[in-house]
């Protein structure tokens, strides 16, 4: 069975989102690793790499990624907000070496009106910049989430996250998180089993099912092809249990983390709720149109 999560908050200390999801009974785990909203962040101290890894042993050694800065932006028509976005992947992805976590999911950035073509030039550009002045950090890979396609975003089509896949110099570093709010927006249907097996087909005829290391399960306030993310509880938005089923009881990602990205107060009701439906479609079917 997929091994369910939620991004947690790291407020207090970055071990303490070990707590947090062990709390809601999760067995795959986000986190950011500093303040996503800042350009400059410590590294991580030594104190800081031992309180992390001796909670994420306590926990029982199931998945961790971490979610980069939203401020990068790789396909900025901004030469000094990519140079910024190159030293602040780099970053990150030592941030993530030295908590030995595994998987840095990033957004693909947006090219800030001067089209999708340029934009993915500057990313697998900027994208490989980074990669290669990471030091030390050989070990951890960088996971493409898909977006809705909001505004200039780039990465709301399979093709454009291929594009990235295959021109990128460190290619073998890369795979994709596969958001469920973002591609319902984007416009892929998967609220049938029929429309279901249309879309993973797709996905994997450009990108390959081998590429997927990583899901966040988010249900959609707006509707099929919206380009607008907004998410919403699993079940109360347009998506639909069903839809969720479909990923969940899909043999080829029984052991994949899958992560909730829904809105949350501080006693994480709200993530108990939406992981107690998901376990329930894990288990038990739910009518869907042929």
């Amino acid at each position: 069975m997929a091994l369910l999560g939620a991004h947690m908050s790291v407020a207090g200390g970055l071990h303490l989102a070990f707590s947090r999801i062990t709390q809601v009974g999760g067995q795959a785990l986000q986190i950011f690793t500093r303040n996503q909203r800042q350009w400059r962040a410590a590294p991580i101290s030594a104190e800081e790499q031992r309180l992390f890894q001796a909670a994420w042993r306590q926990w029982g050694n199931w998945p961790v990624a971490a979610h980069n800065s939203y401020l990068i932006n790789l396909a900025s028509p901004d030469q000094e907000v990519r140079g910024r976005s190159v030293t602040a992947l780099a970053a990150e992805l030592e941030r993530c070496a030295a908590l030995s976590i595994p998987l840095l999911i990033m957004h693909p950035g947006s090219h800030g009106g001067d089209g999708a073509a340029v934009g993915l030039e500057r990313l697998v550009e900027h994208l490989d910049q980074a990669l290669a002045r990471a030091a030390g950090a050989e070990q951890v890979d960088l996971l493409l989430e898909n977006t809705a396609g909001q505004g200039n975003d780039l990465g709301a089509t399979f093709a454009e996250i291929a594009y990235v896949l295959n021109h990128a110099a460190h290619s073998s570093r890369l795979g994709v998180c596969l958001d469920t709010c973002h591609l319902f927006a984007a416009g892929y249907d998967f609220r049938t089993s029929k429309s279901y097996r249309q879309t993973m087909d797709e996905f994997d005829r450009l990108i390959g099912l081998d590429r997927l290391r990583f899901f966040h399960l988010n249900d959609s306030i707006k509707g099929l092809g919206s380009r607008v993310d907004r998410h919403e509880h699993i079940g109360r938005g347009r998506i639909g249990l069903t839809g969720f089923r479909n990923f969940l009881r899909d043999p080829r990602f029984r052991h994949q983390p899958m992560t909730l990205e829904t809105p949350k107060g501080k006693d994480l009701k709200e993530d108990m709720v939406n992981l107690q439906v998901l376990r329930k479609l894990q288990g038990k079917a739910v009518r869907s149109e042929k």
